[in-house]
């Protein structure tokens, strides 16, 4: 229940994406957000709005149903002091541009132009009418007066052009809405960098050294630091699928190139971060300097091979049975400067009688945080959708247990609540 008791309202303009928003609308409403809609007419003449009620659970606004009995606050006002985030979507280039120049001559305009709040819009159109100068410089107007753009998509339009216009997915509205409602001024323009996944070790060119680590809950924490405000980039080699995109995402499969990674992405995070100016509050780019995170979620391989070879070894030449040399493995996370950085390491373990042990050995002796201790079982495997964490800080331990994104949520305030009173 990401959104429970969360207010979402949904403005629908006249275009063929409208489809889409029914999706959007589902999402919400599965992650317990109330949901309500208001429709221009031109949006009406694709779906009717009885469909919009049957999903919302609510009844649609619309001009023929605006109401001004203050007992159901159903009007351009009132609805707007209702909800706590106002989604347009699909905008088409009409509304966009009537947004932009402060028109008010339908419902969904006069509630915008009242809606003192932040403001998503995610654009559908025609190529040629979304990269027209005019909707462009409406776009622009729209990022500096406390709109979010999301941006569209390119492929083939049902105009069968093929280009720029098509309406975002709904899993990323549903993302960026997210966002907007659950970020914390703890962790908004603080830089977060992560590792994720088992590393690959090339033998040859066809074979390499990995273990089972999925990447999952590597993922799941960058998402649930991104629904924070964190600015986020996660280095991973796999389980990367579906992230929201303004995660910066850097795939890699080596520990040495991990490593490598790890070590440029930790110097830009010590950089903080520019701020984004706005109309709204007349604000200027200010350099945010918040301390930096690093999560060590990645199962780097404790040992790799000693002479990894080009091309593909033939079993012909390797005979009927194969030693292959390893070598111990650097140490990542113990040799990464971490200075003027919150680390917190990931510690997988299957023998309950020293996981304990082990994870606090761990947090004295590369120099962390904390250190997130993950016991694996039948009921907490590999490339589970949940897991049982107990974050072992240096004066006291918390112990979480659900959906692995529940888990990463229930981390990062622990967390917040820790570390906040030393800034």
């Amino acid at each position: 229940m990401l959104l429970k008791n969360k207010k979402i309202l949904v403005g629908v303009t006249g275009s063929i994406a409208i489809y889409k928003t029914l999706e959007l609308i589902r999402l919400y409403v599965k992650a317990g957000a109330q949901v309500r809609v208001i429709m221009t007419d031109g949006a009406k003449k694709f779906i009717n709005p009885i469909t919009f009620e049957a999903i919302s659970q609510n009844r649609v606004l619309d001009e023929s149903s605006e109401n001004w009995d203050k007992t159901q606050d159903y009007n351009h006002i009132d609805i707007g002091k209702w909800s706590d985030i106002f989604v347009i979507a699909p905008a088409s280039a009409n509304t966009i541009n009537a947004l932009a120049n402060g028109l008010g001559n339908n419902l969904l305009l006069q509630t915008a132009l009242a809606y003192p709040r932040i403001k998503l819009i995610s654009p559908a159109a025609n190529t040629n009418m979304l990269k027209n100068p005019i909707t462009q410089a409406s776009l622009k107007m729209l990022k500096l007066c406390n709109y979010e753009i999301i941006s569209s998509q390119t492929k083939e339009l049902v105009c069968k052009d093929v280009g720029d216009g098509a309406m975002a997915d709904p899993v990323d509205i549903f993302d960026a809405t997210c966002k907007e409602l659950l970020k914390d001024e703890y962790w908004i323009n603080r830089r977060v960098v992560l590792s994720g996944g088992g590393t690959v070790e090339k033998i040859d060119d066809v074979r390499y050294l990995s273990n089972f680590s999925s990447g999952k809950m590597a993922s799941n924490l960058a998402k649930a630091l991104y629904y924070k405000g964190a600015d986020v980039c996660l280095i991973s080699t796999r389980g990367y699928e579906n992230l929201p995109k303004d995660i910066h995402l850097i795939k890699v499969q080596s520990s040495n190139e991990m490593y490598e990674y790890l070590v440029d992405s930790l110097r830009v995070a010590k950089k903080g971060v520019l701020t984004k100016p706005t109309l709204m509050d007349n604000s200027t780019p200010t350099l945010i300097l918040k301390k930096p995170f690093l999560f060590m979620v990645a199962a780097v391989s404790d040992y790799v091979p000693a002479f990894p070879q080009e091309g593909k070894l033939k079993k012909e030449l390797i005979g009927t049975s194969w030693s292959l040399e390893l070598k111990q493995n650097m140490d990542i996370l113990k040799s990464l400067d971490k200075e003027g950085i919150v680390s917190i390491g990931f510690k997988a373990e299957m023998d309950e009688t020293t996981a304990m042990n082990s994870a606090s050995r761990m947090l004295e002796n590369k120099n962390l945080d904390g250190v997130c201790l993950n016991i694996l079982n039948e009921e907490n495997s590999f490339g589970s959708e949940n897991n049982n964490i107990e974050l072992i800080l240096k004066n006291s331990s918390y112990e979480f247990k659900g959906t692995k994104l529940e888990v990463s949520l229930n981390i990062l305030e622990k967390l917040q609540d820790e570390f906040n009173q030393y800034e």
